[in-house]
Order: structure tokens, then sequence, then C-alpha cells
């Protein structure tokens, strides 16, 4: 991302209670919003944002409402870029939890597509962790809608 392109930004750092997931979600497609996305796509987003800040919550923090969830995003023209990031446990085996329905908790019915998920609704996606530091998930989405716009 180039910074000089940055049209607007935000940043989002709250507590990691599973009551909070849902108001991440609706500020960020607020955020989003400023684009005029479609349905669809707003959606997607508002999905790709759940699922990342759930793993952070249930599985970076085992649901510690002590510990925070960092949201970033920025407009670029046309795109979104987000980055979500926690400093939870982190995850020993990226590989293994990118492998869709594995889960590390199924006790809690937890269905193991979070990755996949976000990986299928975003143009580029990325995570790094480090076990017993954290773990950040960086996404990036055009809004095709807009693509008329500014071709």
């Amino acid at each position: 991302m180039n910074e000089t392109n940055v049209a607007n930004s935000m940043n989002l750092t709250f507590s990691a209670r599973s009551e909070n997931e849902a108001f991440a979600r609706i500020t960020v497609a607020a955020f989003i919003s400023q684009l005029d996305p479609t349905m669809e796509e707003l959606n997607d987003l508002k999905t790709v944002v759940s699922e990342a800040v759930t793993n952070a919550i249930i599985h970076g923090y085992d649901s510690d409402p002590l510990k925070f969830v960092t949201i970033e995003a920025s407009i670029e023209n046309e795109t979104i870029h987000l980055v979500i990031s926690d400093e939870g446990n982190g995850i020993e085996d990226l590989e293994l939890a990118r492998q869709p329905l594995y889960t590390s908790k199924p006790e809690l019915e937890r269905s193991g597509m979070g990755f996949t998920i976000m990986e299928n609704f975003m143009d580029q996606f990325e995570v790094t962790s480090e076990s017993g530091r954290g773990t950040r998930i960086a996404m990036t989405k055009r809004i095709e809608s807009k693509k008329a716009l500014f071709n």
C-alpha cells in the first residue's frame, strides 16, 4: 500500500469480548460504506471481519476479555485494506490451521472454515503468526462496483 494514495484510514482497538465482534463488523462496514459497495461486497467484508475477530477472541485469547483486538482499515482508490491482529497465543502450525475444516477447539463446535472463507472472499489474504506472540491477518479487496469509475 502506498501511503501517499491513502484516502482514509481508521484504527480500532477493543476488548476481546465476543459481544464486540458485532461492533467490529458494523464499524468496518460503516467505514467501507464510503466506497458504496454492493450488498454482496459489504456482506463479504463483514463476514471476513467477523471470522478474523472471532478467531482472535476464541483462539488467540481463549476468550479473555482483558485482552485487546486491533483493526486497521484504510482505503486507497477503490481498494480496502484490512489488518486484524491480536497479541495472543499465536498459531503453532499455520499450515495445519489453514486447512479447511481444521479447528483447534472442536469442543466449541467451530467449523474450521474461517481462514478458507477469508481467503475466498478477499483479493489478497496473508496470515502471520508467532506462538505466544499473536496473529496478524492482512487482507485486501477491490470494490468491483467501482471498476468502471477508476479504469
